[in-house]
């Protein structure tokens, strides 16, 4: 071998090996590469930021793929900056060269020679980037370019620029600026703001399109030049481009549904803390974000796990993909289900409501697709920027009381149960359940009342009556398996007061059972992330769902038309005790929506409930959301119509038509026409034998010297005599009885209602005295009372008296009617100043 060429291969050697030394001994910074450290971006489901957090150096980032990114931004980038990337090793010795000889010449630097690879290397290297420009610091930078590029390929030095070029303030990467100036995603460039986003890492403070924007367009127009000189774009396009101004929006946070933006990365520092007790590794940078692929690699093939998708641009050629060993990062872009337009317009919605409330009241609202689970809307509060609201309170989450939300449920289960069919016999009217005596929201009852119209008028006394029969401990059984759990109070069964929001629940979880009314009886999780996983639950069949929905939705009358309208909406209210909380939750055949407003530290709001605050947000709502093509809806085959009779409540088919009072339409489960439900006063049967005079019309007995003659008769339940004897049902009574005929003193029949026995009575504080008022039920004619022993009054039927307590102790309350039927209640009374206890 000739010597020339010995001293050229052992140059090559040496030069190789101290490279390689070079390499193991100043490597590349991992911790720089593996970016962003702690830095989050939540999205809408079309990639819109609506949240951003900053990473460990205060820096947002919005981590893109090299094909979500416009090819007129590639067209503007390798043109101005470096046409030659693909082809040099990380330095271009021609431009090295005339910028030295510049230099030279000018005693400055004209131009920097810096290729798109060492450009690069500043941003990664920490001594680089903070801005050594001396010539140890230029050939540093050239040393960086050269492992670069030995150790990664074009396409990943490209990603890395694209997600970490400095484009002004605390903005890098090209899809960040693109988001925080533009309001777009960078695959929407237009030739104009792609020239803009390629000059404004020359110089990012100084270019700043928000605070510099004349600036920013003269360094604009200087690319444009440069892209038409060089051919990359012909004159007219570049023409068009010029004449469009600078205006860009301020750049500043992103507050777009923060609660569930801070849900979501809550939830990623959740998964990150159990990735690292998995492999034993901490998160990147402390924050506790979570591990993820490697940045470059990912970036450069569109593989960050939670990117927002967009279309495909055209990559310029690159060399294929090496395998980098780089560390880990976090995940940096979490995308939610979240609808930017719906969202938006809610929020705004608050808005403008917020005003109108209290201090320190406020509002949230969850709106779920039925078909994907995915929560399209989600606001945890009414106005993020107000303290004294609240603000970072996330009532979408927060346990409260239901109000009468729930009565849905149970009413389903019921017709599931078969104890009921829409059009069933209730009784609205006071009674006490061992001692419980729920009243109505209005203070007033409505006598005999149909399932149909119990519901729909959120009635309470049918509600509790209801549930007794069917058992407060396997109605909230039900609800729980379901995904709607009732939290109670430490120690304590559930009861009948759970109807009447005894429980505490959480918005999100009745969203998620109402749309139980919409998908067949399958209750759904809201889903806030597209791959979360789908949970759906029956908690009632597909025809007790039809019937209820159909109940709250048009009334529940088989004999009346379907809604036939652009959007049904099936919708009920709710407000808990002391009006803490009014609620609204409704299905449409697309969305189920829940509304909630209140304080959140529960304090009362008198006049607010559920009708009146919350019902009209939630129609606004509606109005606002997509309007599906109409459907007709078909009762499922286990629904049918059917004709019944009160009282008894069976089909009028199998009823006498001597025994069918009154003739109803009913939706019937399954077949199943339920008779009504057994009196609780009165045991015997529904069907009764009277005795009438066929010459006066009146009572009589077999006994008597007035003779008669039998007739059966269906019998209303014992709590609507005061209806039977006038109002809705005076038509329907019995005759009076004769007078020559009495009855015989039996005590069945008659009871007194008011007062229970065993109770015990207290005075309002300060009062001298006790108020009861009491009323006998099942008796005939005139009531006598007499308290302990001593007649006082006397009533017509079942017309109410009030009697006065003035003395502690045992009292006991009497009333007879003219047939000699009696009852009697014993209490007592504490508390009255002044007196001891009677002893009676």
């Amino acid at each position: 071998m000739r010597r020339p060429a010995r001293v050229l291969l052992a140059t090559g050697l040496v030069s190789v090996i101290t490279l390689l030394a070079l390499d193991l001994a100043f490597p590349l910074p991992r911790a720089a590469l593996a970016r962003p450290d702690g830095g989050l971006v939540v999205t809408a489901e079309d990639g819109t930021p609506l949240r951003t957090y900053p990473s460990a150096d205060g820096v947002w980032r919005y981590p893109v793929a090299a094909d979500q990114v416009s090819p007129l931004y590639y067209d503007a980038l390798l043109t101005f900056e470096d046409r030659w990337f693909y082809w040099h090793p990380g330095v271009n010795p021609v431009a090295m060269a005339r910028a030295a000889w510049q230099w030279a010449r000018s005693g400055r630097v004209v131009s920097g020679g810096s290729t798109l690879t060492m450009q690069v290397a500043r941003m990664v290297d920490p001594r680089l980037h903070y801005g050594d420009r001396s010539l140890r610091g230029k050939l540093r930078q050239v040393l960086r370019a050269l492992q670069l590029e030995w150790h990664l390929s074009k396409a990943q030095i490209l990603a890395l620029y694209l997600n970490h070029a400095p484009m002004g303030g605390i903005v890098e990467g090209v899809e960040m600026a693109s988001r925080a100036y533009l309001g777009k995603p960078s695959s929407q460039l237009s030739h104009a703001e792609a020239a803009l986003l390629t000059a404004l890492p020359q110089a990012p403070s100084r270019l700043r399109p928000d605070r510099a924007p004349a600036a920013a367009q003269a360094a604009r127009d200087k690319v444009l030049d440069r892209l038409r000189d060089l051919g990359t774009w012909d004159a007219a396009t570049v023409a068009d481009a010029r004449i469009e101004q600078v205006i860009v929006q301020p750049l500043r946070a992103r507050w777009l549904a923060p609660l569930a933006a801070e849900r979501l990365r809550q939830g990623t520092r959740v998964l990150a803390r159990e990735s690292s007790a998995k492999t034993g590794s901490r998160p990147p940078g402390g924050s506790g974000t979570g591990q993820g692929p490697n940045p470059a690699a990912d970036i450069a093939s569109g593989a960050s796990r939670g990117s927002a998708s967009a279309p495909s641009a055209a990559v310029p050629p690159g060399l294929p993909l090496r395998a980098a060993s780089l560390p880990t990062t976090a995940r940096t872009v979490v995308r939610s289900t979240l609808d930017i337009e719906l969202q938006s317009a809610v929020e705004t919605m608050l808005l403008d409501r917020v005003d109108a409330l209290p201090p320190k009241v406020s509002m949230a609202v969850l709106v779920m697709d039925n078909d994907t689970l995915a929560t399209k809307v989600y606001a945890g509060s009414a106005d993020f920027s107000d303290r004294r609201r609240a603000n970072h309170v996330d009532m979408v989450r927060g346990v409260r009381s239901p109000g009468s939300t729930l009565k849905p449920f149970l009413y389903a289960m019921a017709l599931d149960d078969g104890l009921i069919h829409s059009e069933s016999l209730l009784v609205d009217a006071p009674q006490s359940f061992g001692g419980y005596r729920p009243g109505n929201f209005q203070a007033a009852f409505s006598g005999p009342v149909s399932v149909s119209d119990a519901l729909q008028r959120s009635l309470n006394v049918p509600a509790v009556d209801l549930l007794d029969r069917v058992g407060p401990a396997r109605f909230a059984s039900n609800l729980r398996a379901a995904g709607l759990r009732l939290r109670m109070g430490t120690g304590i069964s559930p009861n009948l007061s759970l109807i009447l929001g005894g429980g505490g629940t959480t918005l999100e979880e009745l969203v998620a059972a109402y749309r139980a009314l919409a998908r067949g009886g399958m209750a759904g999780q809201p889903r806030l992330e597209p791959d979360a996983p789908r949970v759906e639950a029956r908690i009632m069949s597909p025809g007790a769902a039809f019937i209820v929905r159909e109940i709250l939705e048009n009334g529940g009358h088989p004999d009346r038309p379907f809604y036939d309208g652009p959007r049904g909406l099936a919708w009920k209210t709710g407000t808990s005790f002391g009006f803490r909380d009014a609620w609204a939750v409704g299905v449409t055949d697309g969305f189920t929506i829940g509304v909630w407003v209140g304080r959140p530290d529960g304090t009362p709001n008198p006049g607010f409930f559920g009708a009146n605050v919350a019902a009209p947000l939630l129609q606004d709502i509606v109005a606002a959301l997509p309007a599906p093509p109409p459907a007709p809806r078909k009762p499922p085959a286990e629904v049918t119509q059917v004709s019944i009779c009160w009282p008894l409540g069976l089909a009028a088919s199998v009823t006498s038509p001597a025994l069918c009072q009154i003739r109803r339409q009913a939706w019937a489960l399954d077949g199943a026409v339920p008779p009504t439900l057994p009196d609780r006063v009165a045991p015997a049967g529904p069907i009764e034998t009277l005795w009438i005079s066929p010459i006066t019309g009146h009572r009589t007995r077999p006994t008597c010297s007035v003779p008669g003659e039998p007739v059966q008769v269906a019998r209303w339940p014992t709590y609507l005599q005061p209806w039977l004897e006038s109002g809705l049902l005076a038509a329907y009574a019995p005759p009076p009885w004769d007078p020559a005929c009495r009855a015989a003193g039996a005590r069945s029949g008659l009871r007194i209602e008011g007062v229970d026995t065993g109770a015990q009575l207290l005075p309002v504080p300060g009062g001298r005295d006790i108020t009861v008022g009491v009323r006998a039920l099942g008796g005939s004619g005139t009531v006598w009372w007499l308290l302990d022993g001593q007649p006082q009054q006397q009533s017509p039927g079942t017309a109410a008296v009030t009697l006065k307590l003035r003395e502690n102790g045992k009292h006991a309350v009497t009333a007879m009617d003219e047939a000699g039927r009696y009852d009697s209640v014993s209490f007592t009374v504490r508390g009255l100043p002044g007196t001891a206890a009677s002893g009676k």
